[in-house]
């Protein structure tokens, strides 16, 4: 079912793998609630804050170098073990494996926090870094967790559904195409597939901050984006499970191999 050219918000796991499969993503209602959101949001605002208050904040390639009221936070699986639930979440991995199956590598978490005024990105799909023509399916999957509620007067993520279907990045002609607000109430998962099309929105409230955690997962064959061997605080592997070992790439099948085995 559709709403406004958007799939309809569901809690049927096999109805958002049909969603993505139609139209390159899905919206989960109520998968972070009560208390565990709270968790969630305070420690990421407090991490943000804390990437201030040191003077570490850090843009990003297709963001807002000249757009000051966007802040990314990088890393965030290093800040907070609340961040390796997210990463683990049963919700996210069924999906996962439903898109690009397993083994998998989590090749980023980091959160998109756009404050008032903030202005919008540009129109592109995340598999960006893989050379056209694109293998016939998709390269990577994109959790984002709604911190707070994603509306279209807050800059919520702004889609092109079926756009996964055109098979390529948007080209330069097509940076206006029209796109439809994921508009979500907070707790809310939404999953797209590495293909589809989107931007964050522009957030036109006079004092509102708009937070979203992206969880980019790719198949193994690709280089996370984060350096997890350098930048992971060891805590995080010392008490990592198998799943997250192999998502983090310490635990390999067939790549990245230590004398012929698993480094771990």
């Amino acid at each position: 079912m559709e709403q406004n050219g958007l799939p309809k918000p569901t809690r049927d796991l096999a109805q958002a793998a049909r969603d993505i499969k139609a139209h390159g993503l899905c919206m989960v209602e109520g998968v972070l609630e009560g208390e565990t959101l709270r968790r969630v949001r305070e420690a990421l605002y407090r991490a943000a804050d804390d990437d201030k208050a040191r003077g570490r904040e850090r843009k990003f390639g297709l963001d807002y170098a000249h757009d000051e009221t966007n802040q990314r936070v990088w890393n965030v699986l290093s800040r907070d073990p609340v961040f390796s639930d997210l990463v683990e979440h049963p919700a996210a991995l069924e999906l996962l494996r439903s898109v690009i199956g397993w083994p998998a590598l989590l090749g980023n978490i980091s959160a998109n926090i756009t404050g008032p005024g903030g202005g919008e990105m540009v129109l592109h799909a995340d598999q960006i870094f893989v050379p056209e023509p694109w293998p016939a399916e998709p390269q990577g999957v994109n959790v984002c967790w709604c911190v707070d509620d994603f509306t279209e007067e807050n800059g919520a993520t702004r889609m092109v559904p079926g756009s996964h279907l055109r098979h390529r990045n948007p080209q330069a002609g097509e940076a206006g195409e029209a796109t439809l607000p994921m508009e979500a109430p907070a707790g809310t998962m939404i999953v797209m597939e590495a293909r589809v099309w989107h931007k964050t929105g522009h957030n036109a409230t006079a004092d509102k901050r708009r937070a979203g955690i992206f969880a980019w997962y790719t198949r193994p064959i690709y280089r996370t984006q984060e350096n997890w061997f350098l930048a992971l605080d060891p805590s995080v592997k010392e008490f990592a499970s198998d799943t997250m070992l192999e998502l983090l790439g310490y635990k390999t099948q067939g790549l990245g191999l230590v004398y012929g085995a698993s480094p771990v």
